[in-house]
């Protein structure tokens, strides 16, 4: 998950804020929060979907949503003007809310449904994921612009696709039978 977020919408917004308020922990923190609130979400969705398809059609579904994944992670993020947050709220609460709507419908957020969907281990797929929003984004905001330029950002993007491509082709042909898949 952590490859995934290289680039992606929500740790050039971790940039941003870092840049505008300068200081990091309760950026941080929100950040946190935001994930896991919004994550849970997604592996509720997830263990929804299991429970309402069939073993077949999930694993379709599934490896399907990998495939997608993987092309969708060649496609970099921007952040747009309207994204940037204002700064009404206060560090913390800004980040949570910036960082919350942000991912909604993000490639990490559609990953961690499809995770989910696919194990049924909720709470190691919520643990999972967070622990890999925080390792992109919290370097993000606490050495800010300084690591941007470094990160060679296509070849991440490409590590990661092929990743989410794996992952894809296992499932479809077959991998996590064992667990009823």
């Amino acid at each position: 998950m952590a490859l995934a977020e290289i680039g992606d919408k929500t740790q050039l917004l971790a940039f941003v804020l870092a840049a505008r308020y300068r200081k990091p922990w309760p950026i941080v923190a929100g950040i946190l929060l935001a994930t896991l609130l919004n994550h849970a979400l997604a592996v509720a969705v997830g263990s929804w979907l299991q429970a309402l398809m069939g073993p077949q059609v999930l694993r379709w579904v599934i490896g399907a949503s990998f495939l997608a994944m993987a092309a969708w992670t060649l496609v970099p993020d921007q952040l747009d003007d309207g994204d940037a947050p204002s700064g009404r709220f206060g560090v913390f609460a800004t980040t949570l809310l910036a960082f919350f709507l942000a991912e909604m419908g993000d490639k990490t957020q559609i990953a961690t449904v499809a995770l989910a969907a696919q194990s049924g281990a909720v709470l190691a797929v919520l643990a999972g994921t967070t622990l890999g929003m925080m390792i992109a984004n919290v370097p993000a905001v606490l050495l800010g612009e300084r690591i941007a330029h470094r990160m060679p950002v296509i070849w991440v993007h490409r590590a990661a696709a092929a990743l989410f491509a794996v992952l894809g082709i296992a499932t479809l042909m077959g991998a996590g039978r064992s667990i009823g898949l």
